[in-house]
């Protein structure tokens, strides 16, 4: 944490030269031809770069055109549009505000805009609306752009269409008439858009008007933070020089040029104001425009500022990588809660300065439950974990946080419900059934395993075996033994078919003592599990051939089914 904040440091006090990736045009792309005069010029984000300069010019690296912060924003609409049927080239610089000289400029990138061949359409007023009342004498006229419009007709005057006030021709997007406007008067403008190809088509004028005469107050400036500044608090006092005579200032301030996301067209009647929480290492645009009874004042321009750098990420000049002062931890995304224990308890992974626990319910609405390194958690559903570092920038105390989330679900020990044991040419096939809320994993004879997932065990030799299931989450182990016995005296261990007659066939011998067993079948099979010969109890026996051929010497096995249905199944030898 320490190398992160002298690396931070060193950030803020300046850094010489440093590499970092351009963002590519994405609309319109290089080399287009017959691009819109009017088309929005778009580029990929960049990680790690707070802000974005454009200049738009007619030679490579030129602003003939315009030079023009962005703030964060990745996309810039020309407010006057582009020259017709010429090659745009579109300069990106990447603004990193605290290092102001080591901006980086990246290569021009050029597209080709049409050749307009009609007249542009009309266009609506902006200030004053049309139809207003009481409007200043000194008021002065906005307009939206008219597409492919390069300049503007302006008539002003007592009548529809007349121009007996004043007249002009401008190649922008607003007009101040000279003098003042006559008062208590109804005034109609005409705004008529103008290209190489004509005028406009049947404009309607829009009218609005005037009130007494009354001196409109001038603009203001910012104090506090200045226009430009960088490092300024996430939590600022603003401040802007008084203006004789005005009534109040309505503050406009946005995350781009023109914006108000942040806000929008609001009152103030002093010259001061706190705004919270401002959002770290963005620009900031800020329009402050003063007005009285007589309206409010013309043409005053915009501001910025620049929030200090917050949690990164951050450029290393060194090797070209970004670097973060966020606490760097993991967390499963899953645990479970077990019916059977006691509740969840966690505890946060080391590496951060604090720690918040949280809940997430069906809403989407999330409140803190702990606001230490533990938690207990006694019920299923969505949490989320926010740790952080506390950094000291410019005398404020910064929280870099990262957020995990994670699931919290049921699970329980499971319980065995029944042994589903089947004998087969390989041996027995066991198939465990089980039940309850959990996800289990199976094994045989060993309680540390290994587990396997599928629930079924095939090739088991008989004899006296015990299944374990576990919860793979950590409930528990349930286990189930049984006995399988599936010997009975009376199968030879071997036999020898040679044709000296003796020991020449296999077959079960009733033993001496204890009751006669009587079985249904004795089944022969070869030690792939190949089936070779069936034979009956009261039979000769096998001779030790398949098909009238001999077979070699070597392990066998049979399989019998005595009168109540229990499998008897053992192994001898072949031997020649």
């Amino acid at each position: 944490m320490l190398k992160k904040l002298l690396f931070l440091l060193a950030t803020l006090a300046g850094l010489t030269t440093y590499s970092q990736s351009c963002p590519p045009l994405t609309s319109p792309l290089v080399g287009a031809t017959d691009v819109p005069v009017s088309t929005i010029i778009a580029w990929a984000e960049s990680d790690g770069v707070p802000g974005y300069r454009v200049r738009l010019g007619t030679t490579p690296g030129g602003a003939e055109i315009s030079e023009t912060s962005v703030g964060n924003a990745t996309s810039y609409t020309p407010p006057l549009g582009l020259p017709e049927n010429t090659e745009i080239f579109v300069t990106i610089i990447l603004d990193f505000l605290f290092q102001s000289n080591e901006d980086i400029v990246c290569g021009s990138q050029s597209f080709t805009t049409e050749d307009v061949t009609t007249v542009p359409g009309c266009t609506s007023p902006v200030i004053p609306e049309d139809g207003a009342q009481d409007i200043s004498v000194f008021t002065s006229f906005f307009w939206n752009y008219a597409p492919t419009a390069t300049s503007y007709d302006i008539l002003v005057g007592t009548a529809p269409g007349s121009g007996n006030i004043t007249t002009d021709n401008v190649q922008t997007l607003s007009f101040n008439p000279p003098g003042e406007l006559p008062p208590n008067t109804l005034i109609y403008v005409s705004i008529i858009p103008r290209n190489e190809n004509g005028t406009a088509n049947s404009c309607t004028p829009f009218s609005f008007t005037t009130g007494d005469v009354s001196p409109l107050p001038g603009c203001t400036t910012l104090v506090s933070p200045s226009n430009g500044d960088v490092g300024v608090s996430l939590t600022p006092f603003l401040e802007w020089a008084p203006v004789p005579g005005a009534n109040g200032y309505r503050i406009t301030i946005g995350t781009s040029p023109g914006g108000a996301d942040i806000l929008d067209n609001a009152t103030f009647f002093a010259t001061s104001t706190f705004v919270i929480d401002f959002e770290p290492n963005r620009t900031f645009f800020i329009t402050i425009v003063p007005f009285n009874d007589g309206g409010q004042a013309i043409g005053c321009g915009q501001e910025s500022f620049s929030t200090i750098q917050g949690c990164g990420p951050f450029l290393n000049p060194d090797s070209g990588e970004f670097i973060t002062l966020n606490p760097e931890i993991a967390l499963d995304n899953t645990f479970s809660f077990c019916e059977n224990l006691e509740p969840l308890s966690l505890t946060a992974p080391p590496g951060a300065d604090g720690y918040r626990w949280g809940q997430i319910d069906q809403f989407g609405n999330d409140f803190i439950i702990s606001e230490t390194a533990e938690v207990t958690l006694n019920q299923t559903g969505s949490y989320f974990l926010e740790a952080y570092t506390l950094i000291s920038l410019s005398g404020i105390l910064l929280e870099c946080p990262t957020v995990l989330n994670f699931e919290v679900v049921s699970s329980a020990l499971p319980t065995i419900d029944n042994l589903d044991i089947r004998d087969t040419a390989l041996g027995l096939e066991i198939t465990v059934q089980v039940s309850g809320v959990g996800e289990y994993e199976y094994a045989i004879d060993d309680s540390d395993g290994p587990y396997q997932d599928s629930n079924v065990f095939s090739g088991i030799a008989p004899g006296t075996r015990t299944i374990y299931v576990r919860d793979k989450n950590g409930c528990g182990i349930a286990q189930e033994t049984f006995e399988q016995d599936l010997t009975v005296e009376g199968f030879p261990n071997f036999f020898t078919p040679n044709g000296d007659n003796v020991n020449d066939f296999w077959q079960f011998v009733q033993p001496r003592e204890g009751e006669a067993i009587s079985l249904q079948s004795i089944r022969i099979y070869d030690r792939f599990g190949q089936f070779l010969r069936e034979i009956d109890q009261n039979s000769q026996g096998w001779d030790g051939t398949f098909n009238g051929r001999q077979l070699p010497a070597g392990s066998y096995w049979y399989k019998a089914i005595d009168d109540q249905n229990r499998m008897i199944q053992g192994f001898f030898a072949l031997k020649r």
